[in-house]
């Protein structure tokens, strides 16, 4: 972010004329590469381009970078200004680190080319690849939702439009949401309005292994994902989830097998897979557990070595 005296000045300058932040953060990069020549570089996005301005100053220097991309956003396309600059970052890069295919596929299609150095990895989880978390036998059905209280990504008001339903407040059910984030007061007042009483908020909770311990399963409503750690950890914890069918979710969920996915985010489709795994409840134990089986052919048992070596070979091989 640009000081405060620069940010003071933007409020008496045409949009147009005003120091643009990216500008300030590409300036304050190049001044620290000066006279520094690292052996790789690495830039790490949120969303798929929005670091393409710092890995440009290093394409520009002609210094070895890779970008890692942790979410792609089906309806967020970089403006056709933005494209070219994108493209030539993602085409220089040494690597472009995906956390799903869904999000490498996203991106070619966004800036228009096939992306020949792109690998898919993934991110370090809170949960022990092994554990024997006993089942929750007792109490009404638990369903657990954990993520930043962000709608336009997390989609938690689509499952309070679903719980809103008659048939859902008759039913032995509750759903807690785990997480903080600038739509906690929205949506308590959604669900006040729609008179949505089986649903508790949580906070953010840093013990993630009592999370499953209090809950049968993880609802996740998404609009748009990368790769959700919250999935591969209530996966490795032997939980079934309810997904939607975006980002990397339906690259390691098979539906009615290990899990539940609703075919797009809304309150009609996410209420059509709660329908049907609230139908399996009975069997959610034996989902889990082959939920659990399968995570683990997919996820490494250690990301943050395996990426890390990843890393390494590759700054020795461009050094």
């Amino acid at each position: 972010m640009p000081p405060k005296p620069l940010r003071l000045i933007n409020r008496f300058l045409p949009h147009d004329r005003q120091p643009l932040h990216q500008n300030y953060a590409q300036k304050t990069l190049d001044k620290s590469l000066r006279g520094f020549r690292p052996d790789l570089t690495v830039v790490s996005q949120g969303i798929n381009f929005d670091g393409a301005h710092l890995a440009e100053v290093c394409r520009q220097r002609k210094l070895p970078y890779v970008v890692v991309a942790q979410k792609a956003v089906e309806f967020l396309f970089p403006a056709d200004e933005e494209r070219p600059p994108v493209r030539a970052v993602y085409e220089a890069a040494a690597k472009c680190f995906f956390v799903s295919r869904h999000n490498l596929n996203l991106t070619e299609q966004q800036i228009g080319i096939a992306l020949a150095n792109a690998e898919i990895v993934f991110n370090p989880f809170a949960a022990p690849f092994e554990n024997s978390l006993p089942w929750k036998e007792n109490g009404k059905t638990s369903l657990a939702c954990v993520g930043r209280l962000f709608v336009i990504d997390k989609g938690q008001d689509i499952l309070l439009r679903v719980l809103a339903l008659e048939k859902w407040k008759k039913r032995d059910l509750q759903v807690v949401f785990y997480g903080e984030g600038i739509n906690r007061q929205a949506l308590l007042e959604m669900a006040r309005l729609l008179k949505v009483g089986n649903v508790k908020f949580a906070g953010y909770v840093r013990d993630v292994e009592s999370i499953w311990q209090e809950n049968h399963a993880l609802v996740l409503p998404s609009r748009s994902e990368g790769l959700p750690l919250a999935l591969v950890e209530a996966m490795l914890y032997a939980r079934p989830s309810i997904v939607t069918d975006v980002g990397g979710m339906a690259e390691i969920v098979e539906d009615n097998m290990t899990g539940f996915i609703a075919a797009a985010p809304t309150a009609e489709a996410f209420d059509e897979a709660l329908e049907r795994a609230w139908a399996q409840r009975q069997n959610w134990r034996q989902i889990g557990a082959r939920a659990a089986a399968s995570i683990k052919k997919i996820v490494p048992r250690d990301p943050c070595r395996q990426f890390a070596d990843k890393l390494l070979a590759l700054a020795k091989e461009l050094n």
